[in-house]
Order: structure tokens, then C-alpha cells, then sequence
């Protein structure tokens, strides 16, 4: 018998998952610095470019994988479609809510809000899979409310822009996570989706002088377009991540995308740091940091009872 590795082994597919879990955030960490690019964009034309480009890019893709006949069968299941539609709403409004974050100078508030997402996955868990919390991850959640609160009452507002990035995120993940489809066509789908939308949105009512790609710059309409390699290379890589990990481990690796964003912000675009912005995102951390090493310990302990 041979003691070779498929490639459906188990470590292989975990250690797989790991390395487009960190791909992913990371591009997506990094993502701001593209759609600084486009500041004299509005949001929802560069929300519409994204929808174009990626449906195209995903075409080809799927086409060239010989993966159409997938697409069909997909697209011959009124169920799956709905749901995929639904993730699309999800998936289009995050999209649209972190252009404008970014270009409007948020980009604190999006960084918190991919900060907050893990706990929220969390509690999206305890609603819809009927997971439960461990004392620990209980504090964690407490604590990550109690630097809300702080926020609320020292600046009389709460994160608004922060819970709609976790929220759709979030919910877009959970629907992802159980449908068990091919990650480059269910993108498609959902891309297809969303795309007469986009077109409609273009052809009738964008009004402004770079609505018309004939009169941009060569280097503006490479920019736009590179928005479909922006937007689906890492949604690629999460979406293979999300079949291969647990949501909980999935949402481990998410701490890697806040990160860039809140050095982002930070260091090169100066976006003011207030005090009691300080303090929640302290507690944020503190909350994540408790959460993370108890995930850990469960999973040792469940290992150590399945190997005994």
C-alpha cells in the first residue's frame, strides 16, 4: 500500500487553507492604497468598475478552467441562486461601504470594523450553527462591548461605518461557509448577479467627466479596471480558505488585514487617532488576544482527546 500524500489529505488541505487565508488578507490589507488611487472617484463608480471587471475576469477564468458546465448546472437551481443572491447584496454592500471608507478618510473605522468581524462571526455562530461560547470567549465579547461603549459615550456616536463592515462581512462569510460550491463559480455567479445592476447604474445614471472611458487617461482606465484584479484575487483566496478552514480559525487569520489598515491610516495617511478611539481599539485587541489563545487551547485539548 502506498504511503503517499493525496491531495485531499487533510494537513495538505489545511496548510492550503492557511496559505490563501493569509493571501487574502493580506491583498486586502493592502487594498486602500488602490482605491487611494482613485480619491476623485465617487464610491459607487468604483463599486460599478468592480463589478465589471471581476465579472470579466471570472468569465475568463471559469472558461478557461473548463468549469462552465458548473456554472449551468448552478444557474439551473433556483434555491442556490437565491442564496447566492443574497450573499451578493451582502458582498456588494461591503464593497461599496469600504471604497467610501477608505476615500472619505475612514479608514480607522474600517480597520476596526475587520477587527470587530471574528467577534461577530462569533456570534453569528452561536445564532445560526448553535455554537456556544466558552467562559473565555464570553469575557472577550464583553470586553470588545465594553470599548464600544467607552467610544460612545466619549465621542457620543457609536462605530456605525465599523458594525456595517463586520456585519455584511460577517453574514457574507456564514453564507459562503455552507454552500459548498466551486469558489471561482460561485464568485462568477454572484459577479453575474450584480452585473446588470452595475451596467444599468452606467449607461443611465453616472454622470461625470470619468464616467466615459474614452476620455480618460490611458492610466486612469487601467487603474479602474485593475479593480476587478483587486477585488477578486483575494475574494478568491478567502473563499478557497473558507472551504478548507473552520470560521472560527478563518477569523483568526482576519486579524492580518486590520492590521495594515490601522498602520495604513496611521503612518501614511495621518488620519487623526483619538483618545478614545485609542481606547477601543485597545479593548478590541485585549478582546481578540483573549479570544485567540482560547481558541488555541481548545484545539490542543481536542486534538490531545482525538490522538489519546
Amino acid at each position: 500500500m502506498s504511503n503517499n500524500i493525496t491531495p485531499t489529505d487533510p494537513a495538505i488541505e489545511t496548510r492550503n487553507g492557511v496559505i490563501y487565508a493569509v493571501s487574502a488578507y493580506v491583498m486586502w490589507g493592502f487594498a486602500p492604497i488602490y482605491f487611494k488611487l482613485l480619491h476623485s472617484v465617487a464610491a459607487s463608480e468604483i463599486l460599478m468598475h468592480r463589478i465589471v471587471w471581476s465579472s470579466i475576469i471570472l468569465f475568463i477564468i471559469v472558461i478557461l478552467s473548463n468549469k462552465w458546465r458548473l456554472v449551468q448546472a448552478l444557474i439551473a437551481q433556483p434555491k442556490m441562486l437565491l442564496r447566492l443572491t443574497m450573499s451578493a447584496l451582502f458582498l456588494g454592500a461591503n464593497w461599496f461601504m469600504f471604497i467610501w471608507a477608505i476615500n472619505s478618510d475612514h479608514l480607522l473605522d474600517a480597520s476596526l470594523g475587520y477587527y470587530i468581524n471574528p467577534l461577530f462571526s462569533v456570534a453569528l455562530g452561536m445564532i445560526f450553527l448553535a455554537e456556544k461560547l466558552r467562559k473565555w470567549q464570553w469575557f472577550a465579547v464583553a470586553l470588545a462591548i465594553i470599548g464600544v461603549v467607552i467610544q460612545f459615550i466619549a465621542l457620543g456616536s457609536l462605530p456605525i461605518i465599523s458594525f456595517a463592515l463586520a456585519g455584511s462581512f460577517g453574514i457574507y462569510g456564514l453564507l459562503r461557509k455552507q454552500m459548498h460550491l466551486d469558489s471561482f463559480v460561485g464568485l462568477l455567479v454572484e459577479s453575474m448577479l450584480m452585473l446588470p445592476i452595475a451596467l444599468i447604474y452606467w449607461w443611465f445614471f453616472v454622470d461625470s467627466s470619468t464616467a466615459n472611458m474614452l476620455h480618460n487617461t490611458s492610466n486612469l482606465n487601467i487603474t479602474l479596471m485593475m479593480a476587478g484584479v483587486v477585488t477578486t484575487a483575494p475574494l478568491l483566496c478567502f473563499t478557497s480558505a473558507a472551504k478548507r478552514l473552520s470560521l472560527s480559525a478563518l477569523g483568526f487569520f482576519q486579524y492580518i488585514g486590520p492590521s495594515l489598515m490601522f498602520i495604513l491610516a496611521v503612518v501614511f495617511f495621518h488620519e487623526p487617532l483619538q483618545p478614545a478611539k485609542i481606547v477601543t481599539f485597545i479593548f478590541i485587541w485585549l478582546a481578540l488576544l483573549i479570544f485567540s489563545v482560547d481558541s488555541m487551547r481548545a484545539r490542543r485539548k481536542k486534538l490531545a482527546l482525538a490522538n489519546a
